[in-house]
């Protein structure tokens, strides 16, 4: 990858190449790369990009960088899209870079996308992906832990309702920092992936209070969530009057996602 990007070559250049030298003028500048991946710095942060449903979004330090597996819920947000002839109002919370709010934007451009984050620096990066884009989300800075929420009102109004809420919260416990690798530890934030092991569920019980006052009687939920806290996720909602819950598996089979709705 940091090939491709710096040098112009294919992953298979070295086979196909085999005498293909690296341009003088290009040294240095691979060397230094090179040095930031061998510390483990992620790729992604070293390109400034990250591929996301099919388009290459900005990626920095303040945000997370995108996962394949959060494509999952994207698809299922499209299916009820789809469902309302491609027209709804969106929010997605804890936005990070805005891959999500910005696909669906993006995807569905008679929709309105609304989407919000407590960091400013993610929400600076969110802003800017697309800025030559007709259709453009919305973004909002929000701390979805505090109540009440600035989500919930509009000036001295209540907050308009929305179709579909999706979320890719913090979910990863702080005991599970010994299972992951340095690129992650080290270099992305820790806002955006770690919850106390005291309290793992507590962005979902801030969503599902959220969804309560801002979801439509006919409106759909949908978050990504910890693997090993399906069931416990769903009763979380459940208890906040989501009659039907919903998990379901990323692609590589593991349980990822939940959708819930009155």
């Amino acid at each position: 990858m940091l090939c491709e990007e710096l040098l112009g070559t294919r992953s298979y250049a070295h086979i196909i190449e085999p005498a293909f030298e690296v341009p003088s003028e290009k040294e240095a500048e691979l060397l230094s790369c090179t040095e930031r991946l061998a510390a483990g710095e992620p790729i992604q942060y070293i390109l400034g990009y990250s591929e996301f449903c099919g388009r290459r979004f900005a990626v920095g330090p303040s945000v997370l960088i995108p996962r394949p597996e959060t494509e999952g819920l994207v698809a299922e947000a499209s299916r009820e899209l789809l469902d309302r002839n491609g027209r709804g109002r969106v929010l997605d919370l804890c936005t990070g870079s805005g891959c999500i709010a910005w696909t669906l934007a993006l995807d569905f451009p008679a929709s309105e996308v609304q989407a919000a984050d407590i960091s400013e620096a993610a929400l600076e990066i969110a802003r800017r992906q697309f800025p030559f884009e007709k259709t453009q989300p919305v973004f909002l800075l929000a701390d979805i832990l505090s109540q009440p929420c600035s989500l919930e009102y509009s000036g001295s109004q209540p907050a308009e309702k929305f179709d579909v809420i999706v979320s890719n919260p913090p979910y990863v416990k702080e005991s599970e920092k010994a299972e992951m690798r340095v690129n992650v530890l080290k270099h992305e934030p820790a806002l955006a992936l770690f919850v106390p092991d005291s309290d793992p569920l507590l962005f979902y019980r801030a969503i599902a209070r959220l969804s309560q006052s801002l979801l439509l009687p006919d409106g759909v939920g949908i978050v990504e969530l910890n693997e090993d806290l399906g069931p416990e996720t769903a009763a979380v909602f459940e208890a906040a009057g989501f009659k039907k819950t919903t998990l379901f598996d990323d692609f590589r089979g593991k349980t990822r996602f939940l959708k819930f709705c009155r």
